[in-house]
């Protein structure tokens, strides 16, 4: 006796309608895509809207440790790369599908709804009042944040030593006086005299000295700049 082969694509559709019928198939799947399309757009409209931070309620167990910060540990990374930690609502740029994804997922196994979502991103990605590598945290209350999702471009390798003038008074003027410094041994002196000596290089020193701590200060001004350990939970752009 000879036995036909089992088309498994067949069988399949026998269970299926078994369970349902064609018609409700589509119904079915309609609503479970109209619901996953709303619930997409609640979460995106949470990270847009500003709102007063609570506490989310995560599962202890299901925490993984590697994702958890202190509000300190944030702090003292934005110091260094001149970052901001803001609410997500001054996020400007678009929440990848990858992250509202993952926020999903989280509020899933941990069943609650999360909230009062924290940016960490360059000021250029933020809507401040008058955001490169951003990293989209959630309160865990007592200071601590859960990473949530990490996208867009690893910061340049130069960022920290670009930065690093700007996290101190005492780093600036010591940049000041270092580019005054090789200023100073690259001017013309021979245009000035014959003969330079160091009373004319010293001279020449304070004047230029001047010339450019006066341009940072003017800069500093004009601009509303400041020092990173100010600016990092700031929401006006001129800090």
């Amino acid at each position: 006796m000879m036995f036909s082969r089992i088309n498994i694509e067949d069988r399949l559709r026998e269970l299926r309608n078994k369970r349902i019928d064609e018609s409700g198939i589509m119904e079915e799947v309609s609503r479970i895509f109209s619901e996953n399309t709303q619930k997409r757009q609640e979460i995106i409209t949470t990270l847009r809207q500003k709102t007063a931070e609570k506490e989310n309620c995560f599962d202890f167990d299901l925490l993984e440790s590697a994702r958890i910060f202190h509000e300190d540990d944030i702090k003292n990374i934005c110091k260094v790369y001149r970052l901001r930690f803001l609410d997500s609502h001054y996020f400007k740029g678009d929440f990848p599908e990858e992250a509202i994804s993952e926020i999903r997922h989280l509020e899933k196994i941990h069943e609650t709804e999360l909230d009062s979502f924290k940016i960490v991103a360059p000021a250029k990605l933020m809507k401040l009042e008058n955001a490169d590598d951003p990293l989209l945290f959630a309160p865990m209350g007592n200071d601590y944040y859960y990473l949530i999702h990490k996208w867009g471009k690893d910061l340049h390798p130069l960022r920290r030593i670009m930065m690093w003038p700007f996290r101190s008074m005492d780093n600036l003027c010591f940049v000041v006086i270092l580019l005054s410094i090789l200023i100073t041994m690259l001017a013309p002196m021979h245009w000035f005299t014959q003969n330079p000596g160091v009373g004319n290089y010293i001279f020449l020193f304070m004047i230029v000295l001047n010339g450019v701590g006066g341009l940072v200060l003017f800069y500093g001004i004009k601009m509303g700049k400041n020092f990173n350990g100010e600016i990092w939970n700031s929401k006006y752009y001129n800090g």
